[in-house]
């Protein structure tokens, strides 16, 4: 039976979308050259009536002028719905090819959301509050330490700032005064002089009792 009918598996496999499209391409070209070819006939049977009177001889080549044109007509109405049919089957291939794209971003999407459900399923989040929680303690420990290495010694817990404000005020009252003291004592006599210096007058007798005296 298989050899008579033929079985499934022998059909031919359908045109596909585009196939149908390549098709109707070449129909399109074929029809063009042809219309083409009626355009030049049609040229040639203008000239020859503009040269020929009326009568017969018109006439006939007239007739054959206007079978041409409806010819033209013809397959110009063909290659308008080939045009139609060619653009519906590029848009719908368009669709399809747009739809297939779709379909294999979801499936991508799907996949990497199957992944990332498993790797965060692998993750204890009462494990990472408790190194949370170990951390901060750790961190508190740690300034506990470092405030006891930079605690000062043998300094009183309590100290008035008012009376550290006083001390410092009466050590600046001090150095104002020894500043002041030293200056206005440059014109005193030192102590271990009984004496006060005897101011000489600038003259010659006196300028070589000097040289004699420190002679």
């Amino acid at each position: 039976m298989n050899r008579i009918f033929g079985s499934s598996s022998s059909k031919k496999p359908q045109p596909s979308l585009q196939d149908a499209i390549s098709s109707t391409d070449a129909r399109i070209a074929s029809i063009e050259v042809k219309v083409k070819k009626l355009d030049g006939e049609l040229g040639r049977y203008k000239e020859q009536m503009s040269k020929l009177r009326n009568g017969p001889g018109k006439n006939a080549i007239q007739e054959r002028a206007l079978r041409t044109l409806k010819q033209k007509r013809m397959y110009e109405g063909q290659l308008a719905q080939l045009t139609q049919q060619t653009f519906n089957m590029e848009s719908a291939a368009l669709t399809t090819e747009n739809l297939r794209n779709t379909m294999a971003t979801v499936d991508a999407m799907q996949r990497a959301n199957k992944e990332i459900k498993k790797q965060y399923g692998k993750i204890d989040i009462d494990k990472i509050e408790s190194i949370h929680y170990d951390m901060e303690d750790l961190l508190e420990q740690a300034n506990e330490i470092q405030e006891s290495l930079g605690r000062s010694y043998a300094v009183p817990d309590e100290i008035d700032e008012a009376d550290l404000e006083a001390e410092l005020d009466a050590l600046q009252f001090e150095e104002e005064e020894e500043g002041t003291s030293y200056l206005s004592d440059l014109s005193k006599v030192p102590d271990f002089i009984d004496e006060s210096p005897v101011e000489l007058n600038e003259t010659p007798e006196n300028k070589e009792a000097v040289k004699t005296t420190a002679g």
